[in-house]
């Protein structure tokens, strides 16, 4: 675990980014709280304000970014406001949050911004519950989440807009339908279940801290799709908590509350959220849950027995996820990772396609934002893919199945990288053989992707082992790529109706 987090790729340092800009960030909206006379309360209320805001928001362009940020205080100021007025009215305030939730997760179904608003939405409510804010503090905390949200922006599209650099990320919608089978649907009412168990079960463990336990279940829903996915995740959560607690005891509770160790001190777990989110959920909770240690060391109230607690109300938290996505309209491995292999295998069409066409002389022909969008898709495989994987997955010959359909697909992301750079190139051959060998290439495709008949007769083709050596580049890419292709016809293969990689 320790090799996947430091010695993971960060193509053009962009985590590092990342995380340095979210620490300065998150300071300037703290700093600026403090100067401006609010409490510890308030403070709290904009650092976690200002945290959403970096974090959360994840549209393409930098235009769509600062929108969805400047939207983030309309929705959080409404239900900040609710979340406090219901303080002192437990079913009323229990039901509205299960309302929150249900809404903050169908939200998904808008892309990128219902995802951050909703996002933003479910942790005002739950800030609220962390801090028991009543109506008479509402003024100080309107005016720290407007300061922290304006501090990040600042720092975000002002002092620091790395992005504006940078090609627009490809971010793969969720998959489609309407209805009951439309996946953010489902999930809405499987998070609001489950959410539910959380709210009942932890408010036995605890009546103080229950809302641990529904936090627990909605970020466990957060970025997963399936009923693996949320399985592998909630198994991760515990994980990184269990291992925070520790560090809680060793760290947290010597440091007892000191104001500029605590200070350093998150400012380090702070970056450790951002910069190891992309690669491991399991360190991301570990230092959520160091940095919730620490917030409650300058509360007063942190101890061994708190972080006990801790512990326990993760664990009713992601029994009622795990309930949740088994019982409640699950949504199944086998049925979200074979829609993402397809628009994977899709994509590596449209690339190849293009890329005949930028050989071809045809002006405008640019392969490369699809090769873009092809990493966005073999990343949102892999998370699917993860429980078929995962050490703890019993059944062997599916795992040996799925790890064979994910080398295959990375030797179609390498051939197709390595093709459209040399396509670039100018002076590239426009060799008659290559626009034949794209058009294999697609017919490939288009035999993964229908299924059926023609897949049985990619199964049976002969792969390409006999192509005479090449010394063209692109040629020889595209005959790398051909054989990726036709070696995937086998482990795609479902007959009997038996899943392509996993149930």
């Amino acid at each position: 675990m320790l090799k996947r987090v430091f010695v993971a790729p960060d193509p053009g340092r962009t985590r590092l980014r990342f995380a340095t800009r979210a620490v300065l960030g998150i300071a300037l909206a703290v700093a600026v709280c403090g100067s401006t006379g609010h409490s510890l309360t308030g403070a709290v209320t904009g650092g976690l304000a200002a945290l959403l805001a970096l974090f959360t928001v994840t549209d393409a362009t930098v235009r769509g970014q600062a929108v969805t940020t400047a939207l983030l205080p309309a929705v959080g100021l409404p239900v900040l406001t609710v979340a406090a007025a219901l303080h002192d009215h437990p079913v009323a305030r229990d039901l509205t949050f299960l309302a929150v939730v249900g809404a903050g997760v169908y939200a998904r179904r808008w892309g990128p911004r219902g995802h951050s608003l909703g996002v933003f939405a479910f942790m005002t409510f739950f800030v609220t519950q962390f801090l028991h804010a009543t109506t008479d503090q509402l003024p100080e905390l309107y005016t720290a989440v407007l300061l922290s949200v304006l501090a990040a922006a600042v720092v975000r599209f002002g002092l620091w807009c790395y992005e504006r650099r940078l090609p627009p990320p490809a971010v793969p919608a969720p998959p489609g339908g309407t209805g009951l089978a439309r996946v953010t649907t489902r999930q809405a009412v499987q998070a609001t279940a489950g959410a539910g168990f959380a709210l009942v079960v932890g408010q036995l463990v605890s009546g103080q801290r229950w809302y641990w336990a529904v936090g627990a279940t909605w970020w466990i829903f957060v970025n997963t799709t399936s009923r693996g996915e949320t399985l592998v995740r909630g198994f991760r959560r515990l994980l990184g908590t269990v291992v925070g607690i520790v560090l809680g005891l060793l760290v947290a509770v010597p440091v007892q509350g000191d104001p500029v160790v605590t200070a350093l001190l998150a400012a380090a777990c702070v970056f450790g959220i951002f910069y190891t989110a992309a690669v491991s959920y399991t360190w991301m909770m570990l230092w959520v849950t160091l940095l919730a240690g620490l917030l409650y060391g300058l509360l007063g109230v942190l101890g061994p027995g708190l972080l006990a607690l801790r512990l326990a109300e993760t664990g009713v938290g992601a029994l009622g996820a795990a309930l949740a996505v088994i019982l409640i309209l699950p949504v199944t491995t086998h049925s979200v990772t074979d829609a993402w292999i397809q628009r994977a295998l899709r994509c590596v069409h449209a690339c190849a396609a293009e890329t005949a066409r930028r050989l071809a002389g045809v002006a405008g022909a640019d392969p490369a934002p699809r090769v873009t969008e092809l990493e966005q898709l073999l990343a949102r495989v892999r998370l699917s893919v993860a429980p078929l994987v995962h050490p703890l997955n019993p059944m062997l010959s599916r795992k040996r199945r799925a790890r064979h359909v994910l080398a295959l697909l990375d030797d179609c992301a390498r051939e197709i990288r390595g093709l459209v750079s040399v396509a670039a190139d100018p002076e590239a051959s426009h060799d008659a053989r290559l626009a034949a060998a794209c058009w294999r290439v697609q017919a490939s495709v288009e035999a993964l992707t229908e299924g059926g008949e023609a897949l049985a007769q990619a199964v049976d083709a002969s792969p390409l082992t006999d192509t005479p050596a090449v010394t063209d580049p692109a040629l020889a890419h595209l005959h790398g790529l051909e054989r990726a292709l036709a070696e995937l016809a086998r482990p795609l293969r479902t007959p009997s109706g038996s899943p392509l990689v996993g149930a």
